[in-house]
């Protein structure tokens, strides 16, 4: 008997001095600290932004078409009534949800590149305003956490006036994804919402558009400021038509971002990317950015490059419902003007050179 009472005094012994060694050894390693946790969330941040983009849409329209060869197919049809009926919420403003533009993880993004805008010029309550955001970029990160999230400050800046982004109508055919664009203030970027945000929304409205789409996105490559501006008059027709007010904005470094394999111009490749842009309305870009892991390793994520986007002094625009072409070249040339003059001005202070120049296509 005290045989046995002496080796379970042993083993506890030997227990509890193992559970000590490792409870030091475990106090003794180095905690992250709180520069490591704020990156990790940055990191955290954008990924799942990126995958919302990527990957939100196609995978829960595969999810609910899998759906419906199961017994869950009720989902399936509920959804797609649900679609039905709601069909022409988009082009009616949307459904914004103030809480998830006030979204603590939107900070997070910011901070990640960081993302800042700057203000030079105020914009009145009592007009409604077409917002020029140039350039494209890949993602167009600039334009998204400028005028969708609240955390660089926008309703703080401009008070009363209320931004909307607009993207392709195609975006909202697809489910879930179409109520996470709507959610933040995303409108299609159709004459009908545009008009419908311009006109029947009161005012104090600003509706961004990326000018350049996708056909700018292929000539996006670090140290080249090429936009597709020249032939784009669609959006200052619209302005006139509603009297809104052009107003030119620039975000410097969206184009450092990502790596583009950019294809010359005439090459087999360039074509078969320009064709399926025009049939399908985005271009098919082959670009990588930094890994999950590390800096060094290829990904799909951004690098982190400090993007400043400014925002210019509005272009006053009368309303006039048929406007003449030779009205809508002559504000369109004054847009070009004012959108020059913000980037002259302001290239120095954010990264560029004073010899770099804007190209317009």
């Amino acid at each position: 008997m005290k045989t046995i009472i002496a080796a379970c005094s042993q083993n506890l012994s030997g227990s509890c001095a193992s559970v000590q060694s490792a409870l030091r050894t475990l106090l003794a390693a180095p905690w992250p600290s709180q520069r490591d946790v704020r990156s990790w969330l940055q990191l955290l941040s954008v990924l799942q932004w990126v995958l919302s983009f990527l990957l939100l849409g196609i995978v829960s329209l595969l999810l609910l078409i899998y759906l419906v060869f199961t017994s869950f197919w009720p989902i399936s049809a509920l959804y797609l009534a649900w679609i039905i009926f709601d069909w022409d919420t988009p082009e009616k403003g949307g459904r914004r949800l103030p809480c998830l533009r006030r979204w603590s993880v939107w900070r997070h993004f910011r901070d990640y590149f960081p993302v800042k805008l700057v203000k030079t010029h105020d914009l009145s309550p009592s007009h409604n305003y077409i917002i020029g955001s140039h350039p494209h970029g890949i993602l167009c990160v600039g334009a998204f956490c400028n005028f969708i999230t609240g955390s660089t400050g926008f309703w703080e800046m401009f008070p009363g006036i209320q931004p909307f982004l607009t993207t392709l109508a195609g975006n909202f055919r697809l489910p879930v994804f179409r109520e996470y664009l709507m959610s933040g203030g995303v409108c299609p970027v159709t004459r009908r919402a545009i008009g419908y945000l311009l006109s029947k929304n009161g005012t104090g409205n600003a509706v961004a558009i990326v000018i350049g789409g996708a056909a700018e996105s292929l000539s996006c490559r670090p140290g080249v400021t090429t936009l597709i501006l020249k032939n784009r008059k669609g959006f200052v027709r619209m302005a006139l038509q509603h009297g809104a007010y052009l107003v030119p904005s620039f975000s410097f470094g969206e184009n450092d971002l990502f790596r583009q394999v950019v294809f010359e111009e005439g090459s087999w490749i360039r074509s078969i990317q320009q064709r399926f842009q025009k049939m399908m309305g985005f271009a098919p870009c082959v670009f990588y950015g930094r890994g999950l892991t590390s800096v060094q390793s290829l990904g799909f994520l951004p690098y982190a490059r400090p993007i400043t986007t400014v925002v210019g002094e509005p272009v006053a625009v009368p309303k006039i419902e048929d406007p003449s072409c030779e009205t809508v070249d002559m504000y369109h040339e004054m847009y070009v003007r004012s959108l020059l003059k913000l980037f002259n001005e302001n290239k120095t202070k954010y990264g560029l050179s004073e010899t770099d120049e804007l190209h317009i296509l």
